[in-house]
């Protein structure tokens, strides 16, 4: 393994910690203001850091002669994306945030990232193919979110159900970026996509919730670690990280994120999972890394 892609390993895996550890913050945060409030604040933080990063990207990447000849034309792609994507994130995020309101950190952690999961399955509905392994990852995943949410009354908490909707929007975002994504600069489109999630949320933020300053002021740090780290540092690691990797291993090592959910929750909340949880959490993080795995070249 050549120094290239142990640095470039090093960086994905950072920005699955910083992500993992965001669980932890957004839990923080909540003891101090509504989930709109902080789902906007932490956007605008974000859409605000991305700003920079526009400029410093642009000046690391070589110009291309094919988006200088398209500038115009892709401001209208770019600005539909953009809000495209602010409006389901603004939806899936506040799911997420009321879903942790009523769940643990690490299980919050581990039902987010079955959109890893869900966007091949809805991909049937585009006719596309899903093979057996898909297939079996999806009763793996099932058979794990059972063990890891069932409650001795054979229940879902309302926690987890809010969470696993998140989920659910999270998978339709993955394939809103992906068309969009080869038609215009991912950065700028995130710097959209955050600006639009915090109007969104703001706007929920006045007309449901009541924020007071004070509130703001002790919440700074969860606010700012999800602002600056997991929107702005996280985004624009993964963008460097994932250049020049292939994209499974890029994708598996992402996935240590819902690991690292359940271990920052541990250190930093105290939460602990049972017996029956933690094998849970195994048997949906053995069906995200099957779902990823490369299929195999039929020998011709």
């Amino acid at each position: 393994m050549n120094r290239f892609v142990i640095r470039q390993s090093l960086l994905l895996l950072l920005t699955a910690t910083i992500w993992g550890v965001a669980f932890v913050s957004q839990s923080v945060g909540m003891d101090y203001v509504g989930p709109f409030t902080f789902n906007a604040v932490r956007s605008l933080i974000g859409a605000a850091v991305l700003i920079p990063c526009i400029a410093v990207l642009k000046k690391l990447q070589k110009k291309d002669e094919t988006q200088e000849i398209h500038k115009k034309e892709d401001k209208k792609t770019l600005l539909a994306g953009g809000i495209c994507c602010g409006v389901i994130l603004a939806l899936a995020s506040s799911f997420q945030q009321f879903g942790i309101l009523y769940t643990t950190v690490g299980k919050a952690g581990f039902i987010t990232a079955m959109y890893i999961i869900l966007v091949p399955v809805f991909g049937i509905f585009l006719k596309k193919r899903v093979g057996l392994r898909m297939g079996v990852s999806v009763v793996i995943a099932v058979a794990g979110l059972y063990l890891l949410c069932m409650t001795e009354s054979l229940r879902f908490e309302r926690g987890d159900i809010l969470v696993l909707i998140c989920a659910l929007i999270f998978s339709f975002h993955i394939m809103v970026v992906d068309h969009f994504s080869p038609l215009v600069d991912g950065v700028k489109m995130s710097c959209i996509q955050f600006l639009t999630c915090g109007i969104l949320c703001g706007i929920c933020m006045f007309l449901f919730e009541e924020p007071e300053m004070s509130m703001l002021l002790a919440a700074w740090k969860p606010i700012l670690y999800a602002g600056v780290m997991s929107c702005g540092v996280g985004y624009t690691l993964q963008i460097v990280g994932q250049k020049g990797m292939n994209p499974t291993v890029a994708s598996l090592i992402m996935s240590l994120e819902s690991v690292i959910s359940v271990l920052a929750g541990f250190v930093l909340l105290g939460e602990v999972l049972s017996k029956r949880e933690l094998f849970g959490c195994v048997l949906m993080f053995a069906a995200i890394i099957l779902a990823q795995l490369p299929d195999r070249k039929r020998a011709s």
